[in-house]
C-alpha cells in the first residue's frame, strides 16, 4: 500500500499516452541540416565541457533534491559500455542525469523526442549532452540508426525511456512497446533495466529516490523479432517487480472517469 503523505498534487489521465510535461515548443521540427554526430574539434570540445559540467551539477541535483541512491552497480562490472539502458520516465530534469550517474565514468547517449529541442536554452545544448533525436522521416530514422550504431560500437551506453512521456514521481510501470527493443535485438547488445522507485523519507518532505539496476540481459533467440520480444518481456517483468519497492505516492495519478 502506498502512503499518501505530503502530496504535491493529484493528476488525472485518460490514457498512458497523456503528456504532463509539454515543452515551450512542443511541435519543434529539426532543421534538415541537423547533424546527429558532430565530428569537428570545436563541437567535441564543447561537448566534453557541457557534458562534464552537466554531470557535476546533475549529481548535486540528484543527491540534494531527489535524494538519489543507486543499487546494483556491481551488475555493470565487466561490461565494456556497449549496452542499452531502459528506464521508467519519472523525472523531467533528473532523467537527464540519473543514467549518466549510474554508469560513471562511461558517457551515455540518450534517445529523445524532438519536442525537447523546443525548450529554451536546454534545446540548444542537447546535442552536446548526447541527445539522439527521434524523427519520423525516413532520413531521420536512417540517421538515428547510424548514430546509435556508431556510439554503441565506441562503447557508449545508449539510454532509452520506452514509456515516452514523463510522469513525474509515478510509482508504477506503464506499458511500453516491444519495438522499443529493436536496437539491441538487431545489434546483439546486452540490456540493463534501470527502475526508479520512491520511498518515504524520515527527514525530507520529498521521497527518497532508489534506482535499481538489473541485468545484463542477452537475447539468444534466432530471429530479430524473437530477440526483441524476449528483451522486452524480461525488462518489463523486472521493472514491474522493482516498482513494488515504492511505498509513497508524492504525486497521485488517477484515471478519469468516463462521462456519458
Amino acid at each position: 500500500r502506498l502512503e499518501r503523505c505530503a502530496m504535491k498534487e493529484t493528476r488525472y489521465y485518460s490514457s498512458y499516452e497523456d503528456d504532463f510535461e509539454e515543452s515551450a515548443n512542443q511541435n519543434y521540427a529539426l532543421p534538415e541540416s541537423y547533424e546527429w554526430i558532430k565530428n569537428d574539434i570545436l563541437s567535441k570540445l564543447l561537448s566534453g565541457l557541457v557534458y562534464g559540467t552537466a554531470v557535476v551539477l546533475g549529481g548535486a541535483y540528484c543527491k540534494c533534491f531527489l535524494h538519489m541512491k543507486v543499487k546494483g552497480r556491481r551488475k555493470l562490472k565487466g561490461l565494456k559500455g556497449d549496452f542499452f539502458i531502459y528506464g521508467n520516465h519519472t523525472q523531467p530534469v533528473g532523467d537527464v542525469f540519473i543514467p549518466a550517474l549510474c554508469v560513471l565514468p562511461k558517457r551515455i547517449y540518450t534517445v529523445v523526442s524532438t519536442a525537447n529541442y523546443g525548450i529554451p536554452f536546454i534545446g540548444k545544448i542537447l546535442p552536446y549532452l548526447g541527445a539522439l533525436p527521434v524523427v519520423g522521416s525516413l532520413h531521420g530514422i536512417k540517421e538515428l540508426n547510424k548514430a546509435i550504431e556508431e556510439r554503441i560500437n565506441k562503447n557508449h551506453p545508449i539510454v532509452i525511456y520506452p514509456e515516452a512521456h514523463v510522469w513525474e514521481y509515478y510509482t508504477e510501470i506503464r506499458p511500453f512497446p516491444e519495438t522499443s527493443f529493436k536496437y539491441p535485438a538487431k545489434l546483439n547488445k546486452p540490456v540493463i533495466a534501470m527502475t526508479v522507485t520512491y520511498r518515504k523519507s524520515k527527514v525530507f518532505k520529498r521521497p527518497v529516490m532508489e534506482v535499481y539496476l538489473d541485468g545484463p540481459y542477452y537475447a539468444t533467440e534466432e530471429s530479430v523479432k524473437e530477440r526483441t520480444k524476449s528483451l522486452h518481456d524480461r525488462v518489463y517483468d523486472v521493472m514491474k517487480k522493482r516498482s513494488k519497492n515504492s511505498n509513497v505516492e508524492y504525486i497521485q495519478y488517477r484515471k478519469k472517469e468516463n462521462v456519458l
